[in-house]
């Protein structure tokens, strides 16, 4: 059996792993689905945090396809990508049941 290992790949669903196992990102994803959708001034304002600190983890969310914008006149309204969630959730779930199995 020949196995060549796509350390490209690799590297982003590392990097798009890491972008979710973060506490305060995690509060942001979960304030989000709460929410529908926030600007970075509520998401601050929400959490109590400055807002350098949530501008910075909004766009490791926003890099790794997590997190979504759109603009509304003046304002920037972050919203998350549920079906990209869902989809690293099940793959998640799927390699768990896989290292279980062994």
């Amino acid at each position: 059996m020949n196995f060549q290992l796509d350390t490209i790949a690799i590297k982003k669903a590392a990097m798009i792993i890491r972008s979710v196992n973060h506490k305060l990102r995690n509060s942001i994803i979960k304030l989000l689905l709460e929410n529908d959708k926030l600007t970075v001034t509520e998401i601050f304002i929400k959490l109590r945090l400055e807002q350098s600190v949530a501008s910075q983890h909004l766009s490791i969310l926003r890099r790794s396809g997590f997190a979504e914008t759109t603009r509304e006149g003046k304002n920037i309204y972050y919203s998350i990508n549920k079906e990209k969630l869902a989809s690293i959730q099940s793959i998640v779930l799927n390699l768990i049941e896989d290292y279980k199995a062994k």
